[in-house]
């Protein structure tokens, strides 16, 4: 395959994930700001998110105050915000549109009318009067392009560059989205002992993993599971492990002479939440954990773009 064509196909992927994500992230604190608190801790949860995001400095520049209505139209529409969800679907059509010749005509409609649809969404005013349900809407159509494109694309390398881009950008954002209530919560006294149930479900909710967690553990929600569900069961579609099962069988399959040291750093990485242990990473520290796996799955993002896809303009 033409390296600009895994390319665009890579990167066409990674938009349509971190669009979701970005919903399911925002998503989450939507719900939790719903819960009894102060201005301060309401604040300082968007802030939280922001920050993870990498987003603080951006955000700064443009507003004077954190709040829930300034960071939601930031994160989903500001045009000054690349990593925005408006932003990223309309990357992941111009990518789709730049390859429409690879891929099956289901699969561009999809692209094409998330983004005619999206537009119609926010002119309608439907961010500011339920953004849950823009938030909802954005989940299925990333759920829907997926499910087109493994229903009918012939299994192929241009296949596997979809999966890759779209699990390595879903590890990095399962990844921020845990470390964003790990990061936000203080002082575990009674009253916030008293809320962590809802902050937790929502944040299982957010990922699909509410009814997950009751099969799996039957028993009250804690952090200490929450973690170990999203980054050790390799039987959570969303979990680290999960996203790293699919990155290593598919960079497998689409493997060349330049990426055997990439291979090698998938795999180490795997065999790392393969055979982890929920108590010794949270005795390390799961904040430090975390930034440690964002920092590896950036390069390791950097890795594949070396190796396969266009280089970056020096």
């Amino acid at each position: 395959m033409l390296s600009r064509t895994a390319d665009h196909l890579f990167w066409m992927a990674r938009y349509t994930e971190r669009a979701e994500n970005t919903a399911r992230m925002l998503d989450v604190n939507v719900q939790t700001s719903m819960l009894p608190q102060s201005e301060q801790d309401a604040a300082q949860g968007w802030r939280a998110m922001l920050g993870i995001s990498e987003l603080q400095q951006a955000y700064d520049r443009k507003y004077s105050t954190v709040d829930g209505r300034s960071v939601i139209d930031f994160m989903v529409r500001d045009p000054s915000n690349p990593s925005s969800i408006a932003a990223c679907l309309k990357e992941a059509r111009e990518n789709a549109r730049a390859v429409r010749g690879t891929l099956t005509t289901e699969v561009w409609e999809i692209q094409n009318q998330t983004w005619l649809d999206m537009q119609k969404r926010l002119d309608n005013g439907v961010l500011e009067n339920d953004p849950s349900q823009f938030f909802d809407w954005v989940k299925y159509r990333s759920h829907l392009s997926r499910g087109v494109t493994l229903g009918t694309m012939l299994r192929d390398d241009a296949v596997h560059f979809i999966r890759l881009g779209t699990f390595l950008e879903r590890a990095d954002n399962t990844a921020r989205i845990l470390d964003v209530k790990f990061h936000g919560a203080r002082d575990p006294g009674e009253v916030q002992a008293q809320r962590d149930f809802y902050y937790w479900a929502a944040l299982l909710r957010s990922v699909s993993g509410f009814e997950i967690y009751r099969k799996v553990y039957r028993d009250i929600i804690t952090p200490a599971r929450v973690a170990e569900l999203l980054m050790l069961r390799a039987d959570m579609p969303r979990s680290l492990l999960a996203c790293m099962d699919e990155v290593v069988q598919n960079l497998d399959q689409v493997r060349n002479d330049l990426s055997r040291d990439t291979e090698r750093l998938a795999g180490k990485l795997h065999a790392e939440l393969q055979f982890g242990r929920i108590d010794d990473i949270l005795q390390a520290g799961l904040h430090d954990t975390l930034t440690e796996f964002l920092q590896r799955i950036y390069e390791l993002g950097n890795r594949v773009s070396r190796d396969f896809l266009v280089p970056l303009a020096a």
